[in-house]
């Protein structure tokens, strides 16, 4: 008897949850035009004249991206904070001695070598237009997303003077070493982007390509003892991968229930 009541509720059991899975299945043919709130993090080579500079890079972000109902174009800004530890361009040669040192001073006449160690630092931000091509036949929303973006590439050397006892590098005299640079760049992404609504498992990970055509910013470059004129072409080569929040317009509460 109990083995007829346990085989009884298994198949109960089963046809529950497979009538769940397809229903699942079904509403997460993602319907309405759609918000995302992406959080974002990514690694890049440098290339042009930015490999001159700096070694690899890493990046946080985020960005809102607007994804309509109909053909899946995606409209959408984002910004991503650029860092990194490798500094191949000595900016501070100038002031080292002859052993690599900066001397600097703690006060009342106590001279000290500077611990100063250089660093990385930069941002883009800038809106971008795309697609998602659909490979799903259960989800419109999953295939491969292509989005081509324009806007502000920024890079500088971090000056981070552990002792502080650099004079050299206090206020607005580290602007003449740190080579802040910016300008117009260009950015294309392709890779895999996934939203369901029923999961809430939204996601996309894929290659970038970032082109910048930026000048030095300072008034002075004390290397030199002029104002840097040149143009620079900065690239950045990387993968990145983001989690999204989606927010669907018009979506009835009788549609998101199992």
């Amino acid at each position: 008897m109990k083995v007829k009541l346990i085989k009884k509720y298994s198949l109960l059991l089963s046809y529950c949850l497979w009538s769940t899975l397809c229903f699942a299945q079904r509403n997460s043919i993602n319907t309405y035009n759609v918000i995302t709130l992406n959080m974002t993090y990514g690694a890049h080579l440098p290339g042009g004249d930015l490999s001159n500079r700096f070694g690899n890079n890493f990046s946080l972000g985020g960005g809102l991206d607007f994804m309509t109902e109909k053909k899946n174009f995606i409209f959408g800004l984002k910004g991503n904070n650029l860092f990194g530890n490798t500094v191949k361009e000595d900016v501070l040669l100038s002031l080292r001695d002859s052993d690599g040192f900066i001397l600097g001073s703690l006060g009342a006449g106590q001279a000290t070598y500077a611990e100063v160690f250089l660093r990385e630092r930069g941002f883009y931000a800038g809106g971008h237009v795309g697609k998602l091509f659909n490979l799903s036949n259960k989800n419109k929303r999953a295939g491969i997303r292509l989005t081509l973006g324009a806007g502000l590439l920024q890079h500088k050397v971090r000056i981070q003077d552990e002792t502080g006892a650099a004079d050299q590098l206090k206020g607005e005299l580290i602007k003449g070493y740190d080579q802040l640079s910016n300008g117009l760049s260009f950015e294309q992404f392709i890779g895999y982007q996934q939203l369901n609504r029923i999961t809430g498992i939204n996601f996309f990970a894929g290659f970038e390509l970032t082109e910048g055509f930026t000048k030095n910013r300072r008034n002075i470059n004390f290397a030199a003892q002029s104002k840097d004129n040149t143009s620079r072409f900065d690239v950045l080569v990387g993968f990145r991968v983001g989690w999204s929040f989606s927010f669907y317009i018009g979506e009835r509460a009788e549609d998101i229930r199992y």
